[in-house]
């Protein structure tokens, strides 16, 4: 069935090339109608409290999203009269500032402590703006803009949601720059490692093509996350570059061979599909198991990565080889030398020193797994942004002027008695790092009648049967103190209301900390043991998918535990993108290595023959791959104004080269040693599998059994001499390099 499609594929080359290029028109559609999703804290467990209570927030509150308002140095005048333009701004839901409590003509030293201390700090006020849809949607992000417009120079919009409007806004301003710097940086490494000036163009046209179509795609998924987004792209280009290489290097290699270079393409796409197939089974087995994480954003990344991978495979197998054939005479042309060096030496001396490159690779193990297991994390991603950005500017005004660092949302019955209420609002304030509690009865408390509290405010305390608390803390999101703080809240609350619930940043943060910390665990594992029984089945043993899944291992803890030495701490996503993309590069070199390992096995050659030439043969692809995902997003990384990209792009760029390394250096002596035990646990390991026998031919061969018998000199040759059979040299003997263990 491949060879059918290959000879196909490579008669058609000028027609496949038109295919691909057309389906580039609804794949941009498609890219550009796709939403992209800013929120991180919108990917937790629905079934969570704190997600609960921030669908309680959107409905019946319509409190779906809140940010505060500081304003400096401005008389009363103007605040009021700017809120109540602010109410007038579509999206927004409602604002909220002392004069819709007492009236701005109250003088301040008369309005009550509580208040006081809320909304006013020295020559600063603050509001709070309610908007209409969920923090991170199109309607809030435009009404977050007209606010801003609606504001002057001494006004501070702080806020989640504002913050994520920011990130937006850098994100669309420097992707561009991203995917643009990348594509040149990896032009650049391939013009140098690749022998024509041509190719190079040519696997970025086909690598482009899969991520055009990828990225359509994700129209289905109706929107994808902004980290998504940003490493797609790039992690796109590094995981399947081997897999072009690879191809053409097998296709250089079965070009003398064959008068008609259609036919060597052919075969050479036919003898890579095997491992180009099983590869890409495995790479997609690692980005499929992050959909088993609550943490929805796993599934996010692994189901957009995971088609990127078998995107990238299919237009290696059916597009590259028409454009190769296309474009054969110009690559030809326009050879030069390449800066590749020559392996040889390097690989006589890992065979030589075989044994001391073995002991090494096991005496990295523990201090690698020790390293990276306690490398440093952060989970509040604001960290990672710029701090001059307006929000984060904001943010820091109001947690120094009004010791806001942290706003908790909580939500219960609205059927307490005063007394109860009254006593948790006590209990609240006392707590540690707790410096203002707001509530309906808070309100009443202060001597104000029902009938004079307005319809905005009681609208956003009371609704549907339920009661809004808002506990201001000064302790910031994702950190022990504000955990802790949460606890004993909730410690109260069940107190009075075991269905009470406590949402916000803070709480979302918590619930983001306790659920990656299982799933983390639970993709990696996962991932393993889906490679694990992949290799198992591709080459049919047990010791080669336990070597090769350790190698792996060991190239991505040495990248993760580089952190820890350096003291540096990553985005909580990090670990789990580095690993699966480590993962998906090294995987690719380890099963190549290993196939063609074999395949030199299987026609005869000795084991230390047999490595060598599989080690001479992928060294070229496999620094050529590495560099390329190196410069890629290398380059990212200087440009990148988010710490999350860029420290993630560098992490990916580390470890392209560690996995260059391993590969390169550890892995042909682990090959060559553990050899023996590969022959004893895998089936067909030094002989090929023998090929079943198909219809046609048994149906040819029991005709011929009914045909009358031919003499017997009807069976000798022309020269009337019979010849001896001739065996196999492979089969000759099977164990012939037993001497070389």
């Amino acid at each position: 069935m491949v060879e059918k499609i290959a000879n196909w594929l490579t008669r058609k080359p000028k027609l496949v090339a038109f295919i691909a290029v057309l389906l580039l028109i609804p794949s941009a559609i498609g890219y550009i109608s796709t939403r992209i999703n800013y929120d991180i804290l919108s990917y937790l467990p629905e079934d969570l409290p704190s997600s609960q209570g921030e669908k309680l927030l959107e409905d019946p509150f319509k409190m779906a999203a809140t940010s505060m308002l500081v304003v400096e140095d401005m008389p009363a005048g103007y605040t009021n009269s700017l809120i109540n333009e602010i109410k007038e701004i579509p999206g927004v839901s409602n604002a909220i500032w002392i004069s819709n409590l007492m009236g701005v003509q109250i003088p301040t030293d008369m309005i009550p402590a509580n208040f006081r201390d809320m909304f006013f700090s020295g020559d600063a006020t603050m509001m709070i703006i309610q908007y209409d849809h969920p923090g991170a949607s199109d309607e809030t992000m435009e009404a977050i803009e007209q606010v801003r417009k609606a504001c002057n120079e001494k006004c501070f919009l702080a806020g989640f949601s504002v913050v994520i409007k920011d990130t937006r806004d850098l994100m669309d301003s420097e992707l561009p720059m991203f995917v643009g710097l990348a594509v040149l940086m990896a032009l650049c490494a391939m013009l140098l490692t690749l022998e024509s000036t041509v190719l190079p163009f040519l696997f970025l046209a086909s690598i482009g093509l899969a991520v055009i179509y990828n990225m359509g795609t994700n129209i289905f998924l109706g929107e994808i996350s902004y980290i998504t987004k940003a490493i797609a792209a790039v992690l796109q280009l590094g995981v399947t570059m081997d897999y072009s290489i690879f191809l053409y290097h097998r296709y250089e290699e079965e070009r003398p061979n064959y008068e008609d270079e259609r036919d060597a393409m052919a075969q050479a796409v036919v003898a890579a599909f095997r491992s180009l197939s099983s590869s890409c089974i495995t790479t997609v087995a690692g980005f499929l198991a992050l959909c088993v994480m609550r943490l929805t954003l796993g599934r996010d990344i692994g189901i957009v990565m995971a088609k990127g991978v078998v995107l990238g495979v299919a237009t290696v197998i059916l597009v590259l080889p028409s454009l190769v054939l296309i474009f054969d005479k110009q690559i030809a042309k326009h050879k030069h030398k390449s800066l590749m060096p020559s392996f040889d030496k390097v690989n006589s001396f890992i065979l030589r020193h075989n044994k001391a490159i073995m002991v090494l690779f096991i005496l990295l193990f523990i201090p690698s797994y020790y390293a990276q297991s306690h490398a440093g994390i952060y989970y509040k991603l604001d960290e990672s942004l710029p701090r001059d950005l307006p929000s984060i500017v904001s943010n820091e005004k109001l947690k120094n002027d009004f010791d806001m660092a942290t706003s908790h949302f909580i939500v219960l019955r609205d059927d307490l008695t005063p007394a109860e209420m009254s006593d948790i609002e006590t209990r609240m304030e006392q707590l540690k790092g707790i410096t203002s509690v707001v509530s309906y009865h808070k309100i009443l408390g202060t001597g104000i009648p029902d009938f004079f509290i307005p319809d905005a405010v009681k609208d956003m305390l009371k609704q549907g049967g339920y009661q809004l608390m808002m506990v201001n803390s000064s302790y910031e999101p994702a950190t022990d103190a504000v955990s802790g703080q949460l606890d004993e809240m909730n410690a109260i609350l069940k107190e009075y209301d075991e269905h009470a619930m406590i949402t916000g940043e803070g709480a979302m943060y918590r619930d983001l900390i306790d659920t990656t910390a299982v799933d983390f665990a639970v993709a990696n594992y996962l991932s393993i043991a889906c490679i694990f029984l992949i290799v198992a089945w591709t080459f049919k043993s047990i010791a080669i998918p336990a070597v090769l899944v350790a190698t792996i291992e060991l190239a991505i803890f040495l990248n993760q535990g580089l952190s820890y030495f350096t003291g540096a701490s990553t985005a909580f996503i990090a670990p789990t993108i580095i690993s699966c993309v480590q993962l998906g590069a090294t995987v690719d070199y380890a099963i190549l290595m290993t196939s063609r390992f074999q395949e030199e096995l299987q026609s005869g050659k000795s084991r230390k023959e047999a490595i060598r030439i599989a080690a001479d043969s992928a060294d070229s692809s496999i620094v050529t791959s590495a560099l390329v995902l190196f410069c890629a997003t290398l380059g990212v990384s200087f440009v990148s104004s988010i710490d999350l990209i860029g420290d993630l792009c560098i992490m990916l760029a580390r470890g392209a080269l560690i996995s260059a390394f391993v590969c390169l250096f550890i892995m042909p002596a682990v090959l060559y040693v553990c050899e023996p035990v590969f022959n004893k646990t895998t089936l067909h390991w030094r002989t090929p599998a023998p090929k079943k026998e198909s219809r046609t031919a048994k149906a040819l061969k029991s005709a011929a059994g009914k045909l009358p018998a031919r003499k017997e000199q009807d069976t000798l040759p022309e020269n009337g001499e019979a010849q001896p059979e001739t065996v196999p040299e492979a089969e000759k003997d099977p164990e012939r390099d037993t001497a070389d263990v």
